[in-house]
């Protein structure tokens, strides 16, 4: 290979790396930014589920669950 061409694509491949490094970094910033939105969602749906009683109601709902299936295992 003719080093100019060597040089050239040396030059070429380093660029690209570049871009490459950078579209990496602002996908990984958006991507963190999307986790902290959805923590701070989930919080907010808990908080609101929690305010209409719907999370007491759904452990009520899994305590009666388990008492049938145990009781459906003896027959």
């Amino acid at each position: 290979m003719d080093p100019r061409n060597s040089a050239e694509m040396f030059k070429h491949l380093e660029k690209q790396n570049e871009a490459l490094m950078e579209t990496y970094r602002v996908m990984s910033h958006e991507l963190h930014k999307l986790q902290v939105e959805e923590e701070m969602l989930m919080r907010k749906l808990y908080e609101l589920m929690s305010a209409e009683g719907l999370i007491r109601k759904k452990k009520e709902d899994d305590k009666s669950n388990k008492v049938l299936s145990i009781t459906s295992q003896g027959d």
